[in-house]
């Protein structure tokens, strides 16, 4: 049975220098041991390609987005110093991302509205 969704996925992409890769990859771990805390996270992790890493996330809906950015504010600011944030997609139905278009404009996302589909 399909339900009203709600669901925010968030798509950043960083480019890691050499020079700070291992440091990166070290870090990531206690993003992921933090996020888990977070209730309305759904899924939330870090894959590789190259210099290029990416981390995979999914919201229950914008509220839990911006529970998430207050959370590892902090941490995601002092990365920031060391890798470029190259793309910061955010996907979801026009009723959530605009509660975020506000919040997030400082990190200049690209909004894709979600028109068609279902969730279980």
């Amino acid at each position: 049975m399909a339900t009203q969704d709600t669901c925010c996925t968030v798509v950043p992409y960083f480019d890691v220098p050499d020079s700070y890769m291992e440091t990166f990859k070290a870090k990531c771990p206690a993003f992921v041991a933090s996020t888990m805390r977070e209730p309305g996270c759904l899924y939330y992790g870090f894959s590789f390609n190259g210099n290029i890493a990416h981390c995979r996330e999914g919201y229950a809906n914008a509220e839990a987005v911006l529970t998430h950015i207050a959370n590892v504010g902090e941490a995601l600011g002092e990365i920031l110093k060391h890798v470029k944030m190259t793309r910061l997609e955010i996907h979801g139905p026009e009723s959530e991302l605009a509660k975020l278009r506000g919040p997030l404009a400082s990190f200049s996302p690209q909004f894709f509205v979600l028109e068609l589909g279902f969730r279980r």
